[in-house]
């Protein structure tokens, strides 16, 4: 990852730390000589300051719908809040045999992850890695040929920071092929930003960035599955895994919910490795109702979301995952559509830090021109 860009204008300057590194590769596509990467770097950050668009190779037809897909793949919020228990317990008096088996399952994982003192010894963390998009044009919906198009297309790389205090409390910026996106939460509100658009808040309360669940965060992966059920169990890349299940109960979907948009159901599953105890894919399934443009017909947009989760390697004593794929399928159907979109995301950890110095509040607030659904501001 290049974390440096020098001073062109000035030999003897400092040199420019990037706010996000990015990888060799997506340097080495900035020009045919060192002088030209460098000096279309330099134009590239003052583009990032300025708020330019950029452009990219992937089949969106305008550079606001590849800013929506690259939000929609790089930086979703799982529906849930996460509220850490440091003991990572729950009473099972009064469960089903199915919750009571989930609750053994995660004690399983927190032993595999590094154990609860390991896990309680951690107060922040920072993250750096590096992503490789790929993407398929829309299909109609019973086109088996959204599943093997995304191998045809250029890919896009990019790389991305992430620093965390607690579930509620984390900042994201992403920069994939010029494109950057910034997501975060301050405690009170989650809310992203890209390009030129004004910055909007996420309706409903503030929840974790669904990254963290990618092997990132054990210990909120953990506090989710607490309350789930285990639901049978599932091979998975060769390997014999447990099924966990949450459903997202009904007043929180209405609390996420619009005037214009209904979320009708949010579902995440969770695989863990009989052999090992950890988790090897993480899943979610969302549909969408909204109204339509004309008439009294609703669009409704599917997404389902697979994560293949692995590559651990022990950090401080914690077992971090440190690379996997992540799948989007899109699915619009409803007054008269009938649409299928796939993308992939290619994801590996380069660097993890924990407990860090300095990280305060002021690292995590949002930007001064939030929106809100509401129109506040």
């Amino acid at each position: 990852m290049r974390k440096l860009c020098p001073n062109l204008d000035n030999e003897d300057g400092l040199d420019t730390v990037l706010e996000v590194p990015i990888p060799e590769e997506m340097f080495s596509l900035m020009g045919s000589t060192a002088a030209l990467r460098w000096h279309n770097l330099r134009a590239f950050m003052k583009n990032q300051s300025l708020n330019k668009p950029s452009t990219s190779h992937f089949p969106a037809g305008v550079n606001s719908e590849f800013m929506a897909l690259l939000k929609l793949v790089g930086s979703p919020l799982i529906p849930l809040q996460v509220h850490c228990d440091n003991g990572l317990t729950r009473p099972i008096r009064d469960c089903s045999i199915e919750a009571s088996t989930a609750k053994y399952i995660v004690q399983q994982y927190v032993a595999a992850i590094g154990g609860l003192a390991a896990l309680n010894a951690v107060n922040s963390m920072c993250a750096v890695g590096q992503v490789r998009m790929v993407g398929s044009e829309m299909h109609k919906g019973d086109d088996n040929n959204v599943y093997s198009t995304t191998k045809k297309v250029n890919s896009e790389v990019g790389g991305f920071v992430l620093w965390q205090k607690n579930p509620d409390l984390w900042y994201l910026e992403l920069v994939v092929s010029g494109y950057k996106v910034s997501a975060g939460s301050d405690g009170a509100v989650a809310w992203n930003q890209s390009g030129s658009q004004p910055s909007h808040a996420n309706k409903g309360p503030p929840r974790p960035l669904r990254r963290f669940f990618q092997g990132l965060d054990p210990r909120s992966t953990a506090n989710l599955f607490l309350d789930a059920v285990c639901t049978g169990e599932k091979t998975i890349n060769k390997e014999e895994c447990f099924i966990l299940k949450l459903e997202t109960p009904a007043d929180i979907l209405q609390s996420q919910s619009t005037s214009q948009t209904e979320i009708v159901h949010h579902t995440i599953w969770g695989y863990f490795s009989q052999r090992t105890g950890l988790l090897v894919q993480f899943e979610d399934t969302k549909l969408v109702k909204m109204k339509a443009a004309r008439g009294a017909d609703h669009v409704f947009w599917e997404t389902t979301m697979e994560t293949s989760v692995g590559d651990y390697r022990y950090i401080d004593g914690i077992n971090i995952a440190h690379g996997g794929k992540t799948s989007a399928l899109l699915y619009r159907y409803g007054h008269a559509y009938n649409q299928k979109r796939r993308i992939e995301e290619t994801w590996e950890i380069d660097e993890v830090d924990f407990n860090l110095n300095g990280l305060s509040m002021e690292c995590f607030l949002p930007p001064s021109d939030l929106k809100r659904d509401d129109g506040d501001q």
